[in-house]
């Protein structure tokens, strides 16, 4: 398992245990971990704190250059609003560690120029499957449903 996977899902367990949506995020910049999150919607009462907007948040302001050169982890395939960022900030490769439970636009997404690499974890998957099971009002919730 990459070391930068297993943050993100590091980050996602620890969203589970504080009563959230178990997805979490790493955005690495020069071989180094710069920003981490987790769906922190129930926590935090949020409307946009997904993952990736968790870590790009954490992340702190970084110049246009560095999101350029960047690499977004995430332990799900991003939604419309994560991959809308993931383009307005020029990223160019996300690693998504599983796309079975959720996919997100990952067509247009890379239709737009940005390398996709999906893992299809199996820890990942498990992570959402369980979590789907036990939660799905929560779940569908997060997902606009």
């Amino acid at each position: 398992m990459d070391e930068f996977m297993q943050a993100a899902i590091d980050e996602a367990k620890k969203g589970l245990a504080a009563g959230g949506i178990p997805i979490g995020s790493v955005l690495v910049l020069d071989g180094k971990i710069v920003g981490r999150g987790h769906n922190q919607r129930v926590q935090k009462g949020s409307a946009v704190l997904h993952a990736e907007m968790d870590c790009l948040e954490n992340a702190g302001r970084l110049k246009a250059k560095d999101y350029q050169r960047a690499v977004l982890y995430s332990t799900l395939s991003p939604c419309d609003m994560c991959s809308g960022t993931v383009l307005l900030y020029k990223i160019p490769k996300v690693i998504i560690g599983e796309n079975k439970t959720f996919q997100g636009p990952e067509e247009y997404v890379r239709s737009r120029g940005v390398e996709l690499e999906i893992l299809n974890d199996a820890e990942c998957i498990k992570l959402m499957e369980d979590f789907i099971a036990a939660r799905p009002e929560l779940w569908n919730e997060d997902i606009g449903e």
